[in-house]
């Protein structure tokens, strides 16, 4: 696109009610925020757990400063690796029941580090078609050919596997689906994997901290398999940043020599490894967060049952209410800022055209009263 072109591009995207914005923040991320200057209830956020501002992450953060500085100064392959950020990896790869485990900056970047270190020309890779962009960039980058499959269509995903040979193939899937809340069917994959000799890459940012009681995908189904990888985002349950992948040995350690963006990156802040420390200890021992989340959940679906409301079918914090039209959303959205709730009105290309939606986050901060004045402002709204 041409610099010339940009303004017109952008009045296009406004007109589609496509034109995104951000809000500025005056307080720590939780369900209550201040933006402009007034408070709002939050659903938005991805901190499931309520962690993102607890005080032990705080203070594990904060004591960790002292001993290891802010910035990582270089690529932990240049500058070195710090033990801090080395008893994490080992603490993630146990909590998991993993042999190891490599930390990256974002799920982003494992993603992409991830699959085209063990992809490349020549080989295939299998991908749901509601996979989130960083996986779908993912597997464009890495040169394999590229077949999509129907979401979560376990047979459409194996007719591609008899009919596209490859020297190296790999399934690719998001273990809960970031905009549905829905779930891959994971036995099922594995079971494929191993039957046409596939490697089963696992993105589990929405399901590390809330499923296999804290432990993910992996111990909610039993995956533990030398043909799983698995990732896991930092900054969502975890309440911190950044990401792990997590399986054997000679898995890491291909990827400390082979995945680019843990290589030519300059290493994420030493000091979030202590807070990731705090974090996991909250993850096992605190079972109430996940507890609390699931009343949250079954009070919000009993409250809208009957509504004329589309709600989709999630058991995990996502609750979509689908609306269709993207102008529709945005109204609905904005209607809901007038009596100070904040909703995020989700609308493609993030999710696929006439599927616009409120994107409901349920956190265990919220309180039964919280969740309560969502449903009564919703049912006013659209009555």
């Amino acid at each position: 696109m041409r610099p010339e072109q940009l303004d017109s591009a952008l009045a296009a995207l406004a007109g589609q009610h496509q034109l995104r914005t951000r809000a500025c923040l005056d307080s720590p991320q939780g369900t209550q925020l201040r933006i402009d200057g007034r408070d709002y209830l939050s659903f938005a956020s991805n901190d499931y757990l309520g962690l993102a501002n607890h005080h032990s992450l705080i203070d594990a953060m904060a004591g960790a400063l002292p001993r290891w500085g802010v910035g990582a100064g270089s690529s932990a392959l240049v500058a070195g690796h710090f033990a801090v950020q080395e008893q994490a990896e080992q603490a993630l790869a146990a909590f998991t029941g993993c042999e190891a485990a490599l930390l990256f900056g974002s799920g982003y970047a494992a993603n992409l580090g991830v699959v085209s270190s063990l992809l490349g020309r020549g080989d295939v890779v299998f991908a749901d078609r509601l996979n989130h962009a960083s996986l779908n960039d993912a597997c464009l980058l890495s040169r394999a050919t590229l077949k999509r499959f129907r979401h979560n269509d376990v047979a459409h995903l194996e007719q591609l596997l008899r009919d596209n040979p490859g020297r190296t193939r790999m399934i690719v899937v998001d273990a809960v689906y970031s905009m549905d809340g829905d779930e891959a069917p994971l036995p099922a994959l594995l079971q494929l994997a191993e039957r046409y000799d596939a490697w089963l890459y696992l993105d589990d940012a929405h399901g590390f901290g809330l499923l296999g009681g804290g432990r993910g995908a992996l111990h909610e189904y039993a995956l533990h398999h030398p043909r799983v990888v698995y990732m896991a985002t930092l900054g969502k349950a975890a309440g911190v940043a950044g990401a792990f992948v997590a399986g054997s040995r000679s898995l890491v350690d291909w990827l400390i020599n082979n995945a680019r963006t843990y290589i030519f990156t300059t290493a994420h802040p030493p000091a979030q490894a202590a807070a990731v420390l705090a974090s996991l200890r909250l993850i096992e021992e605190e079972d109430w967060r996940r507890q609390q989340i699931d009343k949250h959940i079954a009070a919000l679906q009993q409250g809208l049952n009957g509504s004329c409301l589309k709600l989709h079918s999630s058991r995990t914090p996502i609750q979509a209410i689908i609306i269709g039209d993207n102008e529709a959303a945005v109204q609905v959205a904005g209607a809901l800022r007038e009596q100070a709730i904040w909703v995020p009105a989700i609308r493609p290309p993030t999710v696929p055209t006439g599927t616009a939606r409120l994107r409901v986050s349920l956190s265990a901060a919220h309180s039964e009263l919280d969740v309560a004045r969502l449903v009564q402002a919703l049912v006013r709204l659209l009555r």
